[in-house]
C-alpha cells in the first residue's frame, strides 16, 4: 500500500482509501463497454468515485465533474471548491474552470476522441455548450450506470448507515411522548428534522413525510398546518442522513381507539412486509420480493390500493439501485440495502405505510432497524 492509499482522519487515525479500489472498478468497467472517457456528475457518484463531499443545490447548479479516462482523472469545478477539492480528492488532478465546465473541459485539450457522460444529469442546455467547446468529440451516454458500482455496501458504508438509522429511531422516540390529537402535521416535522442535528446527524436525508387523516392516503403528502384528530392515522416517513449516508422509515401512528377499516389495512400491511422479509435474500430479484406483498394484499382486496413499488436501494441517495419492483428481475446481491415499505392508501380516508431497511445476505436480510413501534390486531 502507498502513501496516497492512506486517507488521514481527526483524531490521528488513518484508513484505507477506498477511491482507489473504486476507480480501478470503473476504469474497468469502461475498458469492458469501450468507454474512452467518462464525466461522472452526479454529487454521489462524484463522492464515491473522488472523496470530494461538496453537494449541489439543483440540476443547473453544479458544484463540479469528474473526468476519467484511463491515464487521467481530473476534478473540473470553480473557485469556490478548488480549496475543497484539493484537500478531498488530493488523487485528481484540480481544474479551475471561470466560466464553464465546458470550457474547463476545453482547457485540457484533446483528451479522448469520445466522451461519456451521465444522460440523467446532462440538460439540453448542457449538451450544446459541450458539443460546442469540445468540436470533434463525440458526445454520448454512459452504457452503464456509474451507480452500480454503490449497490453493494462495506462495512464502512453500513457503519455510517447504521448510525443514521439509529438517529432517525431516537428522533422517532422522541416524537412519540408528543405525538397527539391536536399536534400539527408540520410542527411534528420540525420537530424530527432538529433532533436529527442535535442527535449529530446532517439533518433530514429527505423532507419528513408526517401525513394524517386524509393526507395519509398520500404516499409523498407535505406536512402543513393540519392537526391529528382524535381518530385519525398518521403516517410518518422520515430518515436521518449521517456523513452522507442516508437512512429511511416508516411507522404509522394509530389512534387510541381504531376503526375496523384502520385495523384491517394495518394488519394487511404488516403481514405483507413480514412476508416479503421472508423472501428476501440473495439471489431473489426485486420483483419476486414485490410480488410477495403485493399479492397478500392483493388477496385482501386491497390491491389497487397500493400503487407504488415495495422498496429501494439506500445508500448516498435516499432513491437508488437496486429496486423491489414489478419491473426488477435482476438478482440481488448480498450486500445491497434496501427499504421493505409496502403501503395501502384509500382516498378519502386515510392509510397505513410501514417501512424497515433490510441489509441482503446470502441465506436471508438483516433487519437495520430497532424500533418495533408496530401495533398487533387480530382477526
Amino acid at each position: 500500500m502507498t502513501s496516497q492509499d492512506k486517507l488521514k482522519v481527526p483524531g490521528g487515525r488513518s484508513k484505507t482509501d477506498p477511491v482507489p479500489g473504486r476507480l480501478a472498478a470503473l476504469r474497468a468497467r469502461m475498458a469492458e463497454t469501450g468507454c474512452e472517457a467518462a464525466l461522472i456528475l452526479s454529487p454521489e457518484n462524484r463522492r464515491y468515485f473522488s472523496g470530494f463531499l461538496a453537494q449541489d443545490t439543483g440540476l443547473t447548479e453544479s458544484s463540479g465533474a469528474l473526468l476519467v479516462t484511463a491515464d487521467r482523472r481530473v476534478l473540473l469545478t470553480d473557485s469556490r471548491y478548488t480549496t475543497q477539492a484539493l484537500r478531498e480528492a488530493p488523487l485528481f488532478e484540480t481544474v479551475t474552470y471561470k466560466a464553464s465546465l465546458p470550457q474547463g473541459l476545453k482547457s485540457l485539450g484533446r483528451f479522448a476522441k469520445e466522451l461519456w457522460f451521465e444522460a440523467e444529469l446532462v440538460t439540453v442546455e448542457l449538451l450544446g455548450r459541450l458539443e460546442e467547446a469540445l468540436p470533434g468529440v463525440k458526445l454520448d451516454r454512459l452504457p452503464f450506470s456509474p451507480g452500480e458500482f454503490r449497490v453493494v455496501k462495506t462495512e464502512d458504508e453500513l457503519r455510517l448507515v447504521r448510525r443514521a438509522v439509529a438517529i432517525t429511531e431516537e428522533a422517532l422516540g422522541l416524537l412519540w411522548g408528543e405525538l397527539e390529537p391536536g399536534v400539527p402535521e408540520g410542527w411534528a416535522a420540525f420537530f424530527l428534522e432538529t433532533k436529527f442535528r442535535e442527535l449529530g446527524g446532517d439533518g433530514p436525508a429527505f423532507p419528513s413525510i408526517v401525513a394524517a387523516g386524509a393526507n395519509a392516503a398520500l404516499p409523498h403528502a407535505e406536512p402543513g398546518r393540519k392537526k391529528i384528530g382524535k381518530s385519525e392515522c398518521v403516517v410518518i416517513d422520515i430518515g436521518a442522513r449521517y456523513r452522507g449516508y442516508c437512512s429511511d422509515m416508516t411507522r404509522t401512528y394509530m389512534p387510541e381507539k381504531p376503526s375496523g377499516w384502520q385495523k384491517e389495512i394495518y394488519s394487511t400491511v404488516r403481514e405483507a412486509q413480514l412476508l416479503a422479509l421472508e423472501v428476501l435474500k440473495a439471489g431473489v430479484t426485486g420483483a419476486q420480493a414485490d410480488a410477495a406483498a403485493r399479492d397478500h394484499i392483493t388477496a385482501r382486496g386491497y390491491g389497487e390500493y397500493f400503487g407504488h413499488s415495495l422498496g429501494h436501494g439506500v445508500g448516498l441517495m435516499i432513491h437508488e439501485e437496486p429496486r423491489l419492483s414489478p419491473r426488477s428481475l435482476e438478482p440481488l446481491p448480498a450486500g445491497a440495502l434496501v427499504t421493505v415499505e409496502p403501503g395501502i392508501y384509500l382516498p378519502g380516508k386515510g392509510g397505513v405505510r410501514l417501512e424497515e431497511l433490510a441489509l441482503i445476505t446470502e441465506n436471508g436480510c438483516q433487519i437495520l432497524n430497532k424500533d418495533d413501534h408496530f401495533y398487533s390486531y387480530g382477526d
